[in-house]
């Protein structure tokens, strides 16, 4: 199912690959799934970008990735491609940008095939922190857990 699943400080990531041409796919995954060394050297240089990622949040990513998503997701998703570590824009200024509604812009951040690469969890609520991968804003879920931690690693707590 997936061609990497690495050490997360906050669970798993799984990495999976699309003809080991380009990155399919990132998922956040519980503590309990087993790793699974990298098959490829594509899954291998995945990992070693997120755990570079995990060492030092200015770090970046050059992966190829594949064309999934619509139009309006790919056009979202390159618009918070854009924002650097540390910053966050809340859903109605990234929708003002890319010039559509705040929901919408929600709804694009949650499809994001390619959490970390693209850094959706930098867009938050103008109230708060917002939801998370398609994830309600349940204050301890895990996804959330997920969310704030990535906001703290960058610099930006989020209680």
């Amino acid at each position: 199912m997936f061609n990497a699943v690495i050490d997360a400080p906050f669970g798993k990531i799984g990495i999976r690959l699309e003809a080991d041409t380009a990155v399919r796919e990132i998922v956040y995954l519980p503590d309990s799934v087993h790793n699974i060394a990298p098959e490829t050297p594509l899954a291998k240089q995945a990992a070693e970008q997120i755990d570079r990622y995990f060492e030092r949040a200015a770090a970046g990513f050059d992966l190829p990735l594949a064309a999934v998503g619509t139009a309006f997701q790919r056009r979202v998703w390159a618009a918070i491609s854009e924002i650097p570590p540390g910053i966050v824009l809340t859903y109605g200024q990234l929708a003002r940008q890319v010039g559509s509604a705040p929901r919408a812009v929600g709804q694009a951040c949650g499809s994001n095939y390619f959490p970390l690469v693209i850094p959706c969890h930098r867009v938050v609520s103008s109230s708060g922190i917002g939801g998370f991968a398609h994830h309600a804003d349940e204050d301890d879920s895990y996804f959330r857990k997920i969310k704030r931690w990535l906001l703290a690693h960058e610099g930006v707590p989020y209680a």
